[in-house]
């Protein structure tokens, strides 16, 4: 279960680095796309800590 969220968000990861380096062809759901990511990033690696920790 782990690796596979961790390939989607390296996934997402692609695509908002994606959208910072040619912002011009970032498409117009792009914004959702990024603070979905940073929400769901924050999420696993408190997720992670907490069982490690």
């Amino acid at each position: 279960m782990r690796r596979k969220v961790l390939i989607v968000l390296l996934l997402v990861n692609a695509v908002v680095l994606l959208g910072q380096l040619w912002p011009e062809g970032a498409p117009p759901f792009a914004r959702a796309v990024n603070i979905t990511f940073l929400i769901g990033t924050m999420v696993f690696f408190v997720r992670d800590l907490r069982r490690r920790g």
